[in-house]
């Protein structure tokens, strides 16, 4: 910061606190773009029209503002709304849609320099994708948030260079390519801004370096190769005394006279160039405000970015353009100074003299939606003919079973002895029909226990039958589970089928009695419900057994699930594998994913929380550990375009969803909530109306698994459940646990004793599930 601004900055903090009349002396000392809004005295182009702004309908304005400034296009209560063209008196220009004063939806934005934006807006805001080109040939065409480069994006400079890949917060983050000039390029990882991580230098002459890399020079395991085939192989550094490898050269040649730093001292030629400062950022610029006769508040100020001034604030957003978007550019501020302000900033707040001046969080999209799960087993299949032994199987064992007289069963019912071998030869039996597929044998696991269930679970047998064994084929998951076992989806997704290892069977043997105890005396249990247990035993050489257990499939809805998540409350190793752009809406997110805090009507939450006490208590006493808690949202209110409207926002002009279809307000989610003769479209865990109210989370806690709120809500529809409940605190967890206790937190570990777990589990599902107040 300069001694002058310093000064400004300085006399500024005096006038805060005096009179009103020193306020507005603020505004003169930084100059603000704006000045006072029009008033009913003031002329317009269009003053015919002023009674037909307070009438609350949209019409074409034409208006020269008090400033100077000039609109033209759609006008709505005040404000331009829809397409229009504002002009400053600085040169700036925008052109495109608008929202209630406030550039929203695609536009062009143009600087006096020359420099122009084209592309979407989001409350002020360079927000979407578009491509910004600077008046000295710099271009961006790629992804925004709130004015940054953040997502893929291609930047060519002015001076030749070329940057394509990620952008985290305007500066090149991850996998990225660059090229220089003269050809000579990089490929791989970087991190804010610079190349760092793992990646490939090659020259424009065919040599090239491949190995890691920290601020832009080679650092770690590395080789460097000549376009002759030598190589030379060792560990990089800056320092010297730090650098060793072995050079390889070409056959029937010596050995080489040659300094790998001459490689630093190469490399410090070819710079990653920052390219040109944007210009006064489209969210910094001012907006007059015209007032109709009818208006009796008294006017204030409001910016593109939404924000209503009073003059103090603007003075702080003034002292913000000092610096620049992303860096480039940026005046120096010293750290001490940047702290003083931060901190006046802070009390000034609290005081109520000026409005937060905290950016908002970015705002909210549907995720991409995902292809219908699974491959269909056909013909061919390398798992064909285990599908049609299954659907043989099951068709054979729940079509000759009788009905269920009574609930009550026998002791010996639940006896893992209780099964029954049936022989399928291809050619049939007396009992079994001829088929296609190889012998096999089937195993039924107390099929009179599964049966009960079933007519617990109020599953008609025909519709269980058609589902599983009809003639649509079977689905298997893409890729197996963490466990390594396989899943398949019946067509209609009502039912999966998993496979199962020896030791499950027997824990799921062993609970079996409980479990169906516990379900019986809890109808709104969230645990998952089994609906059969079988084997598969193919007869020759192979003998080969497939054990598999059929359960629901919790995420069967008419609604669509835009978001899951599976909580378990611990945080080591809590977060999806996949890169952003591979997320879509089937794909399972982890605890350290999740960014919502889900209110539950008060009935209901009270339910949920007598529930999971109960289910948890059951699983504990079990030795059940590692299970976890499945969350689908869908949510209701989106636009056209895909963005997530919050509780109580209007939909964007020209996104207007249709008013005709069948909606969910507030009080009608309370009355379905209230009316118990209603409660049958929604239970506990299946289709419940929601608010998720959303975090975010401190940028100094890595692994804070409950983010603080935002204020922020969206209606949605939640289904919930708990999956994974036959892994036992055995000898293999024990073990895991001690030896991942040795490297990390004990209790951050997913392996502890199923009392630990338990307590975690609930303690943790209690933060992220609230009532709503």
């Amino acid at each position: 910061m300069s001694k002058e601004q310093g000064c400004v900055l300085k006399a500024w903090e005096v006038t805060m606190k005096k009179t009103q009349q020193a306020k507005k002396r603020a505004n003169n000392i930084f100059g603000t773009v704006s000045v006072a809004p029009q008033t009913d005295d003031e002329t317009s182009t269009t003053n015919e029209n002023d009674d037909e702004s307070s009438t609350g309908e949209m019409y074409h304005a034409e208006k020269v503002l008090p400033n100077g400034d000039y609109y033209t296009g759609q006008w709505y209560d005040s404000f331009p709304h829809g397409h229009g063209k504002y002009l400053w008196t600085d040169g700036c220009t925008y052109i495109g849609e608008w929202y209630n004063g406030k550039t929203m939806g695609k536009g062009k934005f143009g600087w006096p320099s020359g420099a122009t934006y084209e592309g979407e807006f989001k409350s002020g805001y360079m927000d979407g994708t578009g491509t910004y080109t600077g008046p000295s040939g710099d271009a961006y065409r790629g992804q925004w948030v709130m004015n940054l480069k953040h997502g893929h994006g291609i930047k060519s400079f002015a001076n030749g260079d070329v940057y394509d890949g990620e952008w985290r917060r305007g500066l090149q983050e991850a996998q990225g390519k660059y090229r220089w000039r003269d050809e000579s390029f990089y490929i791989g990882e970087w991190k804010n801004g610079s190349i760092c991580g793992k990646g490939t230098f090659v020259w424009s002459d065919g040599s090239r370096y491949d190995g890691f890399w920290d601020d832009g020079f080679p650092s770690g395991n590395g080789t460097f190769k000549w376009d002759d085939g030598s190589f030379y192989v060792g560990h990089w550094s800056k320092d010297p005394e730090e650098m060793n490898g072995t050079y390889h050269p070409p056959e029937n040649e010596g050995s080489l006279e040659w300094d790998p730093k001459d490689v630093f001292n190469n490399l410090s030629e070819y710079t990653i160039c920052s390219g040109e400062r944007v210009p006064v950022l489209p969210s910094q610029k001012k907006l007059s405000v015209w007032n109709s006769s009818k208006r009796v508040e008294k006017p204030r100020r409001i910016s593109v970015d939404g924000r209503v001034s009073v003059g103090l604030d603007r003075a702080f957003e003034k002292m913000n353009m000092w610096g620049s978007e992303s860096g480039e550019g940026a005046a120096d501020i010293d750290s001490n100074t940047r702290r003083d302000l931060d901190a006046e900033i802070m009390r000034l707040e609290a005081e109520g003299f000026i409005q937060s001046l905290k950016p908002s969080p970015v705002p909210m999209r549907l995720p991409r939606a995902g292809k219908k799960q699974g491959e269909t087993i056909s013909k061919g299949h390398r798992n064909y003919d285990l599908m049609l032994n299954l659907q043989l199987g099951i068709r054979h064992a729940v079509g000759k079973q009788a009905p269920v007289v009574s609930l009550d069963l026998k002791h010996s019912a639940f006896d893992p002895k209780e099964k029954v071998w049936t022989r399928f030869p291809p050619e049939g039996t007396k009992y079994t029909p001829p088929h296609q597929s190889t012998e096999f044998k089937w195993k039924d696991y107390c099929p009179l226990v599964f049966r009960s269930l079933r007519k617990l679970f109020k599953v008609d047998p025909a519709d269980y039958m058609l589902s599983l064994c009809g003639n649509d084929a079977l689905r298997e998951l893409s890729s197996p589970g963490k466990s390594g076992m396989f899943f398949y989806l019946t067509n209609d997704d009502r039912y999966m089928i998993k496979t199962m290892k020896k030791s499950e069977t027997k824990v799921f043997l062993r609970m079996l009695a409980a479990y169906y105890n516990h379900v019986r005396a809890f109808e709104n249990t969230l645990v998952i419900k089994f609906y059969g247990l079988h084997c598969v035993k193919l007869t020759g050489t192979i003998q080969k057994k497939v054990r598999f257990v059929i359960m629901g499939n919790l995420f069967c809805s008419e609604y669509s699930i835009h978001r899951r998540f599976d909580l378990k409350g611990s945080s080591l190793g809590r977060t999806t594998d996949k890169p952003e752009s591979q997320i879509n809406s089937n794909t399972i997110l982890k605890d350290l994913d999740l960014n919502f805090i889900f209110r539950l009507q008060k009935a209901w939450f009270q339910e949920f929380t007598r529930q999971v006490d109960k289910d948890c208590e059951f699983l504990e006493q079990e030795r059940i550990m590692d299970y976890s808690l499945l969350v689908g949202i869908h949510f209701r209110e989106a636009s056209v375009a895909g963005e997530l409207i919050p509780s109580g926002a209007r939909t964007p002009i020209g996104e207007f969803e249709d008013e005709t279809a069948p909606r969910l307000s507030r009080a009608d989610v309370d009355q379905l909530l209230s009316d118990p003769t209603r409660w049958a479209s929604i239970r506990l865990g299946g289709n419940m109306p929601a608010r998720a109210e959303r975090t975010m989370r401190r940028s100094d806690s890595e692994f804070q698994l409950v983010g603080e709120p935002t204020g922020e809500y969206y209606e949605v529809v939640m289904i919930f459940g708990i999956i994974d409940i036959l892994q036992d605190y055995d000898i293999s967890k024990k073990l895991e646990h001690a030896y991942k206790s040795i490297q990390y937190d004990p209790t951050s570990i997913s392996a502890v004793d199923p009392r630990l777990y338990s307590r975690r589990f609930r303690d943790f599902i209690f933060k992220v599930f609230t009532e709503d107040d």
